[in-house]
């Protein structure tokens, strides 16, 4: 095998694509730093436990693990910020009030979440911890559009859920923690035919309850007023589907769309409020997503009110349109005192100036310049290719 091939979805950026990348990093990093978000930048890699947690077996298949040479503990390389920047919030910064925080970085997946997807994604952020309300939600998920929206990409299809339903549910019920784990995986999938053999032992409220779940996701109207009607009048269902009734009414004149799926249950080892993805015409994926998950902090010694959402710069950039390279303009290389001073200036304007250094014409397209420095009337100036 060819010592310079890549494993399987695993790819390299060429020019157009990590120029263009880095671009839209620096727009959301300054979007993010104007409203507040202070940057964090945390290690590649970190002692495993620190990473994993509790209970969630799709983030641990997910992470690379190897082994330290200097302590022999498990190293993993992590497949999700978040759980590095609740870490940061919780020991290394220490606030009391409202922290907000952002980030930007790679990491890394075992398996590839789609088919056409990359295993190492760029992973960009934001979270804001110390805040439990609603309006925490609003103002994280309006963020998320708004970065959406920096990019022009329009069209976009809103969906919202609440696990909280699911854990009220199975609160009610006391149900172990066995038959959650089958319940939440046939719900996540919606298989009714496995969820109608589980829910068989259960009263007939709880089951009935249960089988509504799985069909209570579209349209947000329609689907609050079946849940109201068909789900039991809990406290923390009430609440919950409250507040999607809030967030939607608020957030509908952002997106194209709004749909609630009371049966999405994506994160649901460390999520523990409302939950949402943003969708898009080109993309079969959710293209951002995040949600509540005031829980996770506990890992850490200190459980904090949180919520944040994260993108894949990556797969952002295969929704836009192509764009024509940039042009450059092609300088001689030549030792000329007026020379130097003309490229100078031209970069200092913000201009690229690539100095020519074979002076082949076949090879000028290679340089992407649609202009070039030449001497006329003992000046240099710029002109057209």
């Amino acid at each position: 095998m060819e010592n310079w091939l890549l494993p399987e979805h695993v790819e390299d950026m060429l020019p157009d694509e990590a120029w263009r990348v880095e671009k839209m990093r620096a727009q959301f990093l300054e979007l993010l730093r104007k409203s507040g978000y202070q940057l964090v930048s945390p290690p590649l890699l970190e002692y495993a436990e620190s990473l994993l947690i509790d209970g969630s077996d799709d983030m641990e298949l997910r992470t690379f693990k190897l082994v330290d040479q200097l302590s022999g503990r498990t190293l993993a390389l992590r497949a999700d910020i978040t759980p590095q920047v609740a870490r940061i919030d919780a020991h290394l910064l220490n606030r009391k009030g409202v922290t907000r925080l952002c980030y930007a970085g790679s990491v890394l997946h075992t398996q590839p979440v789609g088919l056409t997807r990359t295993r190492e994604l760029l992973q960009i952020g934001a979270e804001i911890y110390g805040h439990s309300g609603l309006e925490s939600d609003l103002e994280i998920q309006q963020l998320m559009l708004r970065s959406l929206s920096l990019l022009n990409i329009n069209g976009v299809h809103l969906d919202l859920g609440h696990v909280g339903v699911f854990r009220a549910l199975v609160h009610h019920a006391n149900i172990d923690k066995d038959l959650e784990s089958k319940l939440f995986a046939t719900l996540q999938s919606k298989d009714c035919a496995a969820l109608q053999a589980l829910v068989q032992p259960l009263d007939a409220k709880l089951s009935s309850a249960l089988l509504a779940l799985s069909t209570l996701y579209g349209d947000c109207s329609d689907v609050l007023e079946r849940a109201r009607k068909l789900l039991p009048k809990y406290v923390e269902i009430t609440v919950a589907l409250d507040a999607l009734h809030t967030v939607s009414e608020e957030l509908k004149s952002q997106v194209s769309s709004v749909g609630i799926d009371l049966a999405d249950l994506r994160g649901y080892h460390y999520h523990s409020g409302m939950v949402f993805a943003a969708y898009h015409a080109g993309s079969h994926d959710a293209i951002a997503l995040g949600g509540r998950y005031d829980e996770l902090g506990k890992s850490f010694g200190r459980a904090r009110a949180a919520t944040g959402f994260s993108m894949d710069l990556r797969q952002l950039y295969r929704l836009l349109p192509a764009q024509a390279a940039p042009s450059g303009v092609r300088a001689p290389h030549i030792d000329d005192a007026g020379l130097h001073k003309k490229i100078s200036q031209l970069r200092e304007a913000g201009e690229a100036v690539v100095i020519d250094l074979l002076g082949k014409a076949e090879l000028y397209d290679e340089l992407q310049c649609d202009r070039e420095l030449v001497m006329r009337d003992g000046t240099w100036q710029v002109v057209p290719l």
